[in-house]
């Protein structure tokens, strides 16, 4: 199947991959969509396509070890339970895949916010400066809070008969409740191709210098950010134009040939201070990156 960059809320079923058990319809579901699905033990890698609704991908059953990339970087991995969450929101489409770590069966219900009613909930949150709010993208989360609301929309997807009233209720409750927690303020409407606001990269990318010579963290710069590894590795290379390993090769390399040009330190001192501690591996990766060897590039001043 060709997949598209994007698609329609009612298309997304098409390409989630898995066995579909159910799909809300009628009155009931109007504002809000949800389905149910089985999935295999493991899957992918499936090209996920972006669709302009906010949507919530919450695991019923199962324990699993998930990968997600975007624009075939390198893939990011989280494990998730019964309870865990994936919060998507507009923007680039992306590659997924998993495999399960239990027996019991895997199991997930992917449910998706009609816009007018979530841009109701940021009006009610933000007012007038809801114009310029940003939901967030969050992977393999757990909110006690929004478990409950969604266990309850659960119940009434596979019941006997949905009470639209209740759906409705918490259709809306759904909304506030992400919009409360998973959105924020932005100086500019959100893009096709979000970044990091100004003030984190600076906070980011000062914290990366000052702790050069510690090995890259992932999962500690995205706590920084508040966001997942996934979505934090996205919008770090969309605002800066190159991935977190590569900024700090970058950094390391230019602070190095500083340090041969400016000071009388050995290499082997030069390689330590800018975080490798082997010398060897230093000298070939600043000759990968200056084609010069350290000494070499010294005599040049």
């Amino acid at each position: 199947m060709t997949v598209p960059e994007t698609t329609s809320a009612e298309s997304l079923d098409l390409y989630l991959g898995g066995k579909l058990l159910r799909t809300g319809q009628g009155k009931a579901w109007r504002e809000i969509r949800a389905s149910t699905y089985s999935l295999p033990s493991t899957g992918g890698p499936l090209a996920i396509p972006s669709v302009c609704e906010p949507f919530l991908m919450w695991v019923s059953s199962g324990v699993a070890e998930t990968q997600e990339r975007e624009n075939k970087g390198p893939w990011l991995t989280c494990r998730v339970e019964k309870g865990s969450f994936f919060l998507t929101t507009a923007g680039a489409p992306y590659d997924c895949r998993w495999k399960t770590l239990t027996a019991e069966p895997f199991k997930l219900m992917v449910v998706l916010i009609a816009l007018p009613l979530m841009q109701r909930a940021l009006e009610e949150v933000f007012g007038d400066d809801a114009i310029h709010a940003q939901m967030r993208d969050v992977s393999g989360f757990t909110d006690a809070t929004l478990n409950s609301l969604v266990e309850r929309l659960h119940e009434e997807l596979i019941g006997q008969r949905e009470s639209p009233l209740f759906v409705q209720g918490l259709a809306q409750a759904i909304a506030v409740h992400l919009a409360r927690n998973y959105a924020e303020l932005v100086k500019k409407p959100r893009s096709r191709s979000p970044s990091l606001p100004g003030y984190k990269l600076q906070q980011i990318t000062g914290w990366m210098s000052d702790h050069l010579v510690e090995d890259l963290n992932l999962g500690r710069l995205a706590a920084q950010a508040g966001l997942s590894k996934f979505h934090f590795h996205r919008l770090f290379k969309t605002g800066v134009g190159v991935s977190p390993a590569r900024y700090q090769v970058n950094l390391r390399m230019d602070i190095a040939r500083r340090l041969l040009r400016e000071t009388k330190k050995s290499v082997v001192e030069v390689a330590i201070e800018v975080g490798y501690a082997n010398p060897s591996h230093f000298a070939q990766l600043f000759r990968r990156e200056t084609g010069l060897c350290p000494t070499d590039y010294r005599r040049q001043r």
